[in-house]
């Protein structure tokens, strides 16, 4: 089937697998152009003839480095002339354990590439196409950033502060720019592997809906946030998460 051309262009980082290429695959589906980002040529080369090298095209670089954030922008304008959208989707998790054992350089590093790098993209994109025209940027965050999240501590800080950046960019880029962010539960992704692997039955029997989350969950409540059904959703974040939550009720 073909899909006819949306004229929108989006812009997504971390986008060679998981989460983010869920997303690409959503938005290249509807019509969109699209732009990936991540560290390895490689995989963002398979990605690409995957969803369809007519339509999608890859610029790697580490996600925090301002020089691959305006080479990325500057690319994707250059391709297709514009950057309607933005899926700051970029992350890292290096360490596990307890808080009061937190290397702070650790965590640092986070932080740069969570949140540092999402506010570099953003406002790329807001100078060399929203602030004028218009559009809608994503964060991806995560449930760790909306309760505690043992063990994962830094991880969860960041993702806190992702979505409170979501907020700041969506009081200052209004009217022009809507800005939401998604707070995805467990994602079966290389990334979260280390949550599921060898027990995903076990883990999955704490959903209410009875499994975990898959890239085209995140890769949906993306379209919808950047699609004319949430023309007048800003500010917000959406809980992508089986009903996982439900489970913190009395009784």
């Amino acid at each position: 089937m073909t899909v006819q051309d949306s004229g929108k262009v989006a812009l997504i980082t971390g986008a060679s697998r998981g989460i983010g290429y869920g997303v690409a695959e959503a938005l290249v589906a509807r019509g969109d152009r699209v732009c990936i980002t991540g560290r390895t040529e490689e995989t963002l080369k398979e990605a690409v003839e995957r969803l369809g090298a007519d339509r999608v095209i890859w610029v790697a670089g580490k996600a925090h480095d301002t020089d691959h954030q305006a080479e990325a922008v500057a690319r994707t304008m250059e391709a297709f002339g514009r950057v309607d959208f933005l899926v700051n989707n970029a992350g890292t998790n290096p360490v596990f354990g307890p808080i009061a054992e937190l290397d702070l350089n650790v965590a640092r590093k986070v932080f740069e590439t969570n949140v540092i790098s999402a506010l570099g993209f953003a406002q790329q994109t807001f100078r060399a196409w929203q602030a004028e025209n218009g559009g809608a940027i994503v964060n991806i965050a995560s449930v760790a950033g909306v309760s505690a999240s043992p063990f994962i501590g830094a991880y969860g800080m960041s993702k806190a502060a992702m979505v409170n950046l979501g907020l700041q960019l969506a009081h200052e880029f209004a009217p022009k720019v809507r800005v939401n962010s998604i707070a995805p539960a467990v994602v079966k992704t290389k990334f979260a592997q280390a949550l599921y692997e060898g027990r995903e039955e076990e883990a999955a029997a704490a959903y209410p809906l009875g499994r975990l989350g898959v890239p085209s969950d995140i890769g949906g409540a993306a379209a919808f946030l950047t699609s004319e059904q949430s023309a007048w959703v800003t500010g917000q974040t959406l809980v992508v998460d089986g009903g996982i939550f439900l489970n913190a009720g009395v009784g």
